[in-house]
């Protein structure tokens, strides 16, 4: 069981594996460190989610593990190796994993060399990992997930857009807060400006996507069937996509979370 949004004091939203034995009325135990029982008391956006209650209220650190990808199969005996040097903000069910490639160290030798860090936030949902089921990637539906820019960062954005600098963005989770920004306004625009805002985005990337705001991307290798393999090839093409993952797959490169990261320009 998966704790995805607190709904209020004692109610949660969570993503249950396998579903089918989180039955409406069921009662779970959660332990054995902490003492309390939580009973299934509806369903959530889909089948593989439910609404459970507590009886009393919870906190996360207090009942919690790492939420870690199925094909991680130990515990991490350092949890922080799942973590991004800069995040913030809690709500993602999974970390950024272009931006575990990246250090203290890394950003401010970047920084020493004149490129500015901006900070923008998306909460990946499990949506992100769906995969495409559908016979035509159009048909498939994108959860929506929360993402945040605050005036300061839409502020050094603008200005870097309007000098002609190039913004690359580290992450797919980057690509798509940044590109929903500007689709706020829905006439087309020449000058293109990013509008500060925090909201519910289902932003779904395909090849033929006009790209507004980003000129680069730092990712990892995604899965096939996946969406963000979509938004790569989206970006890059298809022919060259091909072509980076053959040589990825030659080069025995790794996949996954902890796997290695491309630049794409």
């Amino acid at each position: 069981m998966l704790l995805l949004q607190n709904l209020n004091p004692t109610r949660w939203l969570s993503m249950c594996n396998p579903s089918k034995s989180m039955q409406i009325g069921q009662i779970i135990s959660i332990g054995p460190s902490y003492d309390s029982t939580a009973t299934v008391i509806g369903y959530g956006r889909d089948n593989s989610e439910r609404i459970i209650e507590f009886d009393t209220p919870i906190s996360l650190n207090d009942v919690a593990d790492l939420a870690l990808p199925p094909y991680i199969k130990h515990t991490l005996s350092n949890p922080d190796r799942y973590q991004t040097v800069y995040a913030d903000t809690p709500g993602s069910i999974a970390a950024p994993t272009a931006g575990l490639h990246f250090t203290n160290e890394l950003l401010t030798t970047l920084m020493n060399h004149g490129v500015e860090i901006v900070k923008v936030t998306l909460h990946v949902n499990k949506g992100t990992f769906v995969p495409i089921k559908t016979a035509n990637p159009k048909d498939h539906i994108l959860h929506s997930e929360y993402c945040s820019i605050t005036e300061e960062a839409a502020s050094t954005l603008n200005k870097a857009l309007s000098e002609g600098r190039r913004i690359i963005a580290v992450g797919t989770t980057s690509v798509r807060t940044l590109e929903q920004a500007p689709l706020q306004n829905q006439a087309f625009v020449q000058n293109i400006e990013i509008q500060a805002n925090s909201r519910m985005t289902n932003l779904y990337i395909l090849p033929g996507f006009n790209f507004r705001v980003i000129s680069g991307l730092v990712t990892n290798f995604h899965l096939p069937k996946s969406s963000l393999l979509m938004l790569v090839s989206a970006f890059t093409g298809n022919k060259l996509t091909k072509h980076a993952y053959s040589e990825a797959i030659a080069n025995n490169y790794r996949f996954y979370s902890f796997g290695d990261a491309m630049l794409v320009v």
